[in-house]
């Protein structure tokens, strides 16, 4: 399974924070485009992709699978009011898990089944469980000579 490369940035991620990695008094704008990190496990009957995403609730996520492309989004939906007082009080000097809005898409082998797909939100992990699709055993028939 691999993780469908969509991003449209001029440089690469290593050089973003190559200047601005343990200042503290840095605007931190870029750090607000971040995506949620991402296991892939495989075992004999399915493959599990867990997401680190704290703080949200699972109404905010929405999983479509299309042309065997699985593409994970969410959009988080906060009170304006309830934000701007936030800012008031305090003011972050570092933001590494903002995830207010983000899309992750990833090509799925053609050995799974998109009918039994399950998703389960607990303790700031999203984990996607991917079925795969049993594989006939061919048996050995035996033919009657008449």
């Amino acid at each position: 399974m691999k993780a469908v490369n969509r991003n449209n940035v001029w440089l690469p991620n290593i050089l973003e924070n190559l200047f601005f990695d343990n200042r503290l008094d840095v605007p931190n704008n870029y750090e607000t485009f971040s995506n949620p990190k991402v296991n892939i496990i495989e075992n004999n009957s399915n493959f599990v992709l867990e997401f680190a995403v704290p703080g949200m609730k699972k109404e905010n996520f929405t999983i479509e699978v299309e042309k065997e492309v699985l593409t994970l989004s969410a959009k988080s939906i906060t009170d304006e009011k309830s934000e701007s007082k936030e800012e008031d009080d305090f003011k972050f000097r570092r933001r590494e898990f903002n995830y207010k809005e983000f899309k992750r898409s990833f090509k799925l082998p053609e050995k799974i089944n998109t009918d039994d797909i399950k998703a389960s939100y607990t303790d700031g992990i999203l984990r996607i469980t991917l079925p795969k699709v049993e594989e006939e055993i061919e048996s050995k028939k035996m033919v009657e000579i008449s």
